[in-house]
This record gives structure tokens, C-alpha cells and sequence, in this order.
């Protein structure tokens, strides 16, 4: 394995200790100055001062209404494709009831989280996707209460976030962002009731303040800069990988793209086809930087390899253009999302295709996968004995509660065996 380019020892690094340090103030005064923090944290980040931070009908109308039809189409095409895998998901999901032993039913029953906010991100960019992505999965996995959060883009709400927040079904849309956003939503303040669980993309700051509010709330996962990797040999040409590396690197000037080939000459290639499509590629501003300071460019001498590396950087996206996608996909076990052959790519994933574009970063891969309506179940167990099953497993309970020496755990299995063990006559 080579590489003909490597991560720049010049990349800028994101302040952790600032960031982690900024959010757990934020969070503390949210917690206990309500929402005069809020209001404070709104005008100061996003120079935004509303008399209400949730949007009220008439407002979401104004948006949708501002919205072309051609735009309200697409909306809808979008979320009738998440809805319709989601709903399969969800079919997969199947409530469990076994008679393990006689007398001894065990099982399991799927309930979803009573209450969510959708995170939306609008910094950069207004992204619509992430609202089908957040509220639409939440409404398939049957959350009785869906709140839509996005920050103010360009100084007010964008009409077609909103829009898509409303298609998709959310019951509340609140016009705020940020760490302050969530925290608003993890604790609850004046006209805001918390929620059970936070889900959705974000900046480092919105990470972070996933990080410190699990617990208070559950969450979905912490999402770093979009991540991807192609892996490609030289039956796919250098045009091709080339924007589909720098379509994701536009996220941010911190977003990885990593190439992996079997072959010297096709890297070269992409590398100076990179070069060229970033003459006239419009957010090439975003995007140079993320390629010169986060590319990379591996050559490996086998597809063995080729899966091998890309395992060990476990990627938010990896995309397979090879001859043979399908040895990759029998042999990749650390991605987030994978998109097998040329026909296929992420911004496919990221906006319309119906899997979700809500990944595991940093390589999380490794041990969790990406959002989806699982994430907003809980898969809770229950249980039933017989009166002849409960005395026999008593008896063993009660011995191992003696093993480890909790004397109240053995006196409830020997109540029960000795209420419900059949009493020996004697002859």
C-alpha cells in the first residue's frame, strides 16, 4: 500500500476543549436562567430575536406558500421514497412471545419514544433533506409528539425547511439552532416542553451538546463532518470518482474524502481531475480546502487490501466502483452507508433515495450504524410464569441470590416456592 496523497500536517483541527468547554455553559444557563438564555444565545449566535421561537400556523402557511410547486413536488417525492423504506423497516421490527419452558413466557414488545425534536441544520446551507430524514422516520416509527428545530437561514426561517418539516409531519416547528436549540429542547423552557429523545446533524456544537445531554435525553448518534470514501479501479474513470469526492468535501473544509484503488495510474488521474473540476466548481471555496487538508489517495496491491483499509477508516459513506461490487459488499463490515457500483452515489443517499442520511462519523462505523426508525423504538421485555413454573425457577433463583449475597433477592424467590411448590403429604 502507497499513498500518493496524505492528510496535510497543516490541517486545521477543530478546538475541542473550546468547544466542549463553550457548550457546557450554554447548557448550564439554559438549564437554570430558562428562556432569557435562550433569547440571549439567539441574538448574540444567530442575530435572531422572534416574540416566539415556535412558528405558528399562519408563519408555516407563509413558508409553504412561498415555496414553487415544482420545489413542493420534490418534497414530496422525497419523503414518499424515506416513508416507503422506513415502513419496511419497521415491518422487519416484530414483537416476540416464547414459551422458553413450560409455564415460562418471555417476550418482547416494540414502543416508540413518546416524544422527539428533529434537528435541521441551516448554516451553510438550508438542508431540506434533513427534515424528511428526522421527521418522516419518527412519524413511520409512530412518536406521538414531533418537534422540527432549525436556525434562522439568512436572517429568517427558510421556506422550504419549513416546508419539508410540515410535509413531512412534524406537530411543532421551532425556529432556533445550535447548542442552545437543543438544550431549550433537552430541559424545557417557558412555552417549550422537553422532549425524550434529540436526533439530527449538526456542527461541532451541536455534537457536543448531544454528547453532554445523553442521559438527559436520548439521542441518536454524534455526528462529526460528513465522511467519504470511494473505492474504485480502472474500469471507472477519473471523472466520475473525482466529483464524487469533492460532491461530499462541499460539506465542509473539514470533510474527509479518501480514495482507495488498486491502481497507481487512476489515482494519479483522479488527483488531477480533482484539480480541474475545482476551476469551476461553485463551492470550491468549501471544498478545496477540505481536499488539500483532509484527501487522501491510497493504492493498495489487491481488493483484499482495498476492503481492508477502508474497514480500518470506517466511513460515514463508502462508495464501491469496481468491476465487482458485490466482493466488497460481502466483505466491508465498518461503514455507515454503503453505495454499491457506479449507478448509485451519496448525494443520492443524502437526499432522496429512502435510507437515511443521518451516519455514523469518526469512525463510529465500528460499532453503530446510522438513524433510522429503530433508533426511535425501544424493544422493551416482558415476562409470565405459571404457579408450577414459578416454584422451579424460584428454586434456582434462590441459590444464586445466596451465591452473591443478596438476602432480600433470595427471600422473594422463597416466598414464591413456598406458596407455590406442591406440599408432600406425609404417609
Amino acid at each position: 500500500m502507497k499513498k500518493l496523497k496524505s492528510v496535510s500536517p497543516e490541517m486545521v483541527v477543530a478546538d475541542r476543549e473550546k468547544v466542549r468547554a463553550t457548550v457546557t455553559e450554554i447548557l448550564q444557563r439554559i438549564r437554570t436562567e430558562g428562556l432569557s438564555a435562550l433569547q440571549d444565545y439567539s441574538n448574540r449566535f444567530d442575530k435572531w430575536q422572534p416574540l416566539s421561537f415556535r412558528m405558528t400556523t399562519e408563519e408555516i402557511n407563509a413558508c409553504i406558500a412561498r415555496v414553487p410547486e415544482q420545489a413542493l413536488a420534490d418534497i414530496r417525492f422525497a419523503q414518499e421514497q424515506i416513508t416507503n423504506f422506513a415502513q419496511a423497516q419497521k415491518a422487519s421490527l416484530q414483537d416476540l412471545e416464547i414459551e422458553t419452558r413450560p409455564g415460562v413466557i418471555l417476550g418482547h414488545q416494540n414502543i416508540p419514544v413518546s416524544s422527539a425534536a428533529c434537528y435541521v441544520p441551516g448554516g451553510k446551507y438550508p438542508l431540506v433533506a434533513s427534515a424528511h430524514m428526522g421527521v418522516v422516520t419518527a412519524r413511520v416509527a409512530g412518536v406521538a409528539r414531533i418537534v422540527a428545530i432549525t436556525p434562522p437561514f439568512q436572517g429568517k426561517p427558510n421556506d422550504a425547511v419549513v416546508a419539508a418539516m410540515k410535509l413531512a409531519g412534524a406537530d411543532e416547528i421551532y425556529c432556533m439552532g445550535g447548542a442552545h436549540a437543543l438544550a431549550a429542547m433537552a430541559f424545557g423552557v417557558e412555552g417549550i416542553e422537553p422532549v425524550d429523545m434529540i436526533v439530527g446533524p449538526g456542527n461541532a456544537y451541536v455534537a457536543e451538546a448531544k454528547r453532554q445531554l445523553f442521559g438527559t435525553v436520548g439521542i441518536d448518534l454524534v455526528a462529526g463532518p460528513t465522511e467519504t470514501l470511494v473505492i474504485a479501479d480502472d474500469s471507472c474513470d477519473a471523472e466520475l470518482i473525482a466529483i464524487d469526492l469533492l460532491g461530499q468535501a462541499e460539506h465542509g473544509v473539514d470533510s474527509p474524502a479518501i480514495f482507495i484503488t488498486d491502481s497507481t495510474l487512476l489515482g494519479e488521474q483522479v488527483i488531477a481531475e480533482i484539480e480541474r473540476q475545482l476551476q469551476t466548481l461553485s463551492t470550491a471555496a468549501i471544498a478545496r480546502p477540505a481536499w488539500e487538508n483532509h484527501g487522501e489517495v491510497i493504492v493498495c496491491d489487491s481488493p483484499e487490501e482495498m476492503a481492508q483499509v477502508s474497514d480500518a477508516y470506517a466511513s460515514e459513506h463508502v462508495q464501491v466502483m469496481t468491476r465487482n461490487p458485490a466482493f466488497f459488499r460481502h466483505r466491508l463490515k465498518n461503514y455507515g452507508a454503503l453505495f454499491e457500483g457506479k449507478e448509485t452515489n451519496v448525494c443520492y443517499g443524502d437526499k432522496v433515495i429512502g435510507t437515511n442520511h443521518t451516519l455514523p462519523t469518526s469512525r463510529a462505523a465500528r460499532f453503530t450504524g446510522g438513524l433510522w426508525v429503530g433508533k426511535f423504538i425501544k424493544t422493551v421485555t416482558f415476562q409470565r410464569l405459571t404457579e408450577d413454573a414459578s416454584w422451579q425457577i424460584g428454586e434456582y433463583c434462590a441459590r444464586l441470590c445466596a451465591l452473591e449475597g443478596f438476602a432480600g433477592h433470595q427471600r422473594q424467590a422463597d416466598i414464591r416456592v413456598e406458596r407455590y411448590k406442591p406440599k408432600i403429604k406425609a404417609a
